[in-house]
């Protein structure tokens, strides 16, 4: 059974990105050689590229129900999520940013540059299942206080925070409120109204869309400073030739992936809380990461006692089956996921942590193959690991908070 699928590549790695949908695919096809004029362009072929342009616009307005002209086509998440901090901050020149212990790296490294350029930073504990409490962050605003950045699910551990509350609270503080959604979208509600958002950002190569391409949702009553200057495109914001192809694939993709959410996130919730009963109940000393409930319905992250998830990766591979051992963007680097020490476990314990994703083509079939073969690789790898670790020494902090009970 191992030989004959090892042919084929069971891919459970859809957080750190999508294969592209062959609709999507053919949307964009197009737009390579047909309609390849510069939006910015009189003539006919670029007039017809910025009619697409103002169209996709259209159409992402009405799915996150906010205006055309309150979207911002960028390169990515990375980008978008600079451009409202970085643009938040430079804009007021002086303040204090409250975020979380848990963002991704694009959040916490704009973070710690604004730091260095006088800005104050308060990043919050979350409690053991990565919640974080809404009146802790409450009691962090100040009169300085210029602009809040929460993700709206995890990328590690799949924890879905309490993002409407959250906004309620930035409304109430009349407080600029920034969330990175590029994990949400296709799961998650995005309406930025019903969760309160000023400034929303969105990828397209988590949503079965083409890569090099995102939005930053950026209400018309907040004023940001440009990162990138030149032709003032995108509302001057955004100045560069615009992706038509990308923005194009980007659009189709969202809007597939928000039509079909519902039916998907039914079979991937079953797949999702399958393979946990599977791993937990078939592999000793292991437990999951992350809320059991108020979690993607893609993800699971487990912890393996006593062995190395960087082995348990390469092990895996080797039988066709492609994991993470936590986000994408940070996994060449191999200390400990930030996101694990944030919700108190030992070195020892979030080392041995493996983030499964699921996605469009994941059948049962491929969950029980991967059981299988992980319970062996796990019984050799723990045979010759120095690592002894107990289930009730796992953690270094209990961090529980009244978030929890949201």
């Amino acid at each position: 059974m191992s030989q004959q699928k090892k042919s084929k590549i069971i891919y459970l790695d859809h957080a750190a990105t999508t294969y592209i949908d062959p609709r999507v695919k053919e949307a964009m096809d197009p737009y390579f050689e047909d309609v390849y004029g510069n939006p910015g362009s009189l003539h006919q072929i670029g007039l017809r590229a910025r009619e697409v342009i103002d169209k996709s616009k259209e159409t992402i307005a009405k799915i996150i129900n906010c205006q055309s002209k309150e979207i911002i086509f960028t390169s990515g998440g990375t980008e978008s999520i600079n451009l409202a901090i970085k643009g938040v901050a430079f804009r007021k020149g002086e303040g204090h940013i409250i975020t979380s212990k848990i963002e991704h790296p694009a959040v916490l490294e704009t973070c710690h540059y604004l730091e260095q350029k006088g800005f104050k930073v308060t990043y919050l504990e979350v409690d053991n299942n990565g919640l974080i409490d809404p009146k802790e962050l409450e009691k962090a605003i100040t009169k300085e206080t210029i602009l809040i950045t929460i993700m709206y699910a995890n990328n590690e551990i799949g924890t879905v925070e309490p993002i409407k509350e959250i906004g309620e609270i930035a409304k109430k503080h009349k407080i600029i409120f920034h969330t990175d959604a590029c994990q949400a979208a296709g799961a998650l509600d995005l309406d930025v109204k019903k969760i309160n958002v000023d400034l929303m950002t969105l990828n397209g190569s988590k949503i079965y869309g083409p890569k090099g391409v995102g939005i930053l949702y950026k209400s018309a009553d907040v004023k940001l400073e440009p990162l990138i200057h030149g032709g003032g495109q995108e509302f001057g914001l955004r100045s560069g030739t615009e992706n038509v192809p990308g923005i194009i694939g980007f659009t189709k993709a969202l809007e597939l992936s928000q039509t079909e959410k519902e039916i998907e996130n039914i079979r991937l919730i079953k797949l999702r809380d399958y393979l946990i009963k599977e791993l937990l109940e078939k592999i000793p000393k292991s437990f999951l990461n992350g809320h059991k409930t108020k979690r993607l319905p893609n993800n699971v992250n487990i912890s393996f006692l006593d062995v190395e998830g960087e082995s348990i990766l390469l092990y895996l591979d080797q039988k066709g089956v492609e994991i993470s051992t936590g986000s994408a963007c940070s996994s060449q680097k191999l200390e400990v996921s930030h996101v694990l020490d944030a919700i108190g476990l030992i070195h020892d314990a979030a080392h041995g942590s493996i983030r499964f994703t699921l996605g469009h083509r994941t059948t049962k079939e491929d969950l029980d193959y991967t059981v299988m073969v992980l319970k062996e690789i796990i019984e050799n790898l723990r045979r010759i690991s120095p690592i002894k670790v107990r289930m009730e020494d796992i953690r270094n902090k209990s961090v529980e908070s009244s978030s929890d009970h949201h």
